[in-house]
């Protein structure tokens, strides 16, 4: 069993597909425990997949705490990396936020980070807070714990323009 994420066209093909990597296995003093290896299989690492507007990369919620992953898509051409999870209360207000903007400095690329609302009827509470995160770690939009839409336009270029003001990338990933 694994949590694999699908992504498709306009048209509904089916593009991408991804299984997560790193399995959140967790003991927090005083909060969460949890232990999604008794369940599910790791899948076999992340990658790139073209879209209309470029490479982007994808991986599944608590991959995004495994910063040389997110590296790789980076050298591997990504502009923009998506990340569907669910943090709990206990991570979610410390650490949220904090990784997609860390992610995006470190990697120069957009992150988009997706959550469900938080639903205190259901056993398992997400802490919800999707975003997006730009190359210089600016956030563009983060919505909050309720049911919410938002609509983010973001400018592709902003990578190369980062990139070139502060080149910590090699030569080949900045063309």
């Amino acid at each position: 069993i694994y949590n694999t994420s699908y992504t498709f066209d306009r048209l509904g093909n089916e593009i991408h597909d991804y299984s997560k990597t790193h399995l959140f296995d967790i003991q927090v003093e005083g909060g969460q425990v949890f232990r999604e290896s008794d369940t599910l299989t790791p899948g076999n690492g992340m990658g790139v997949f073209a879209t209309e507007f470029g490479l982007f990369g994808l991986g599944i919620c608590f991959d995004v705490r495994f910063q040389s992953d997110w590296e790789l898509l980076q050298k591997q051409g990504a502009l923009v990396c998506v990340v569907p999870g669910a943090f709990n209360m206990t991570t979610g207000p410390a650490h949220w936020e904090l990784l997609f903007r860390a992610r995006a400095v470190d990697n120069q690329l957009f992150m988009v980070g997706v959550s469900p609302a938080r639903d205190l009827d259901f056993s398992y509470h997400a802490y919800g807070h999707s975003l997006v995160a730009d190359p210089w770690g600016s956030v563009l939009a983060q919505l909050g714990f309720e049911e919410e839409i938002a609509i983010v336009s973001v400018d592709l270029e902003r990578v190369a323009s980062v990139r070139r003001q502060i080149p910590i990338l090699s030569p080949a990933a900045t063309e």
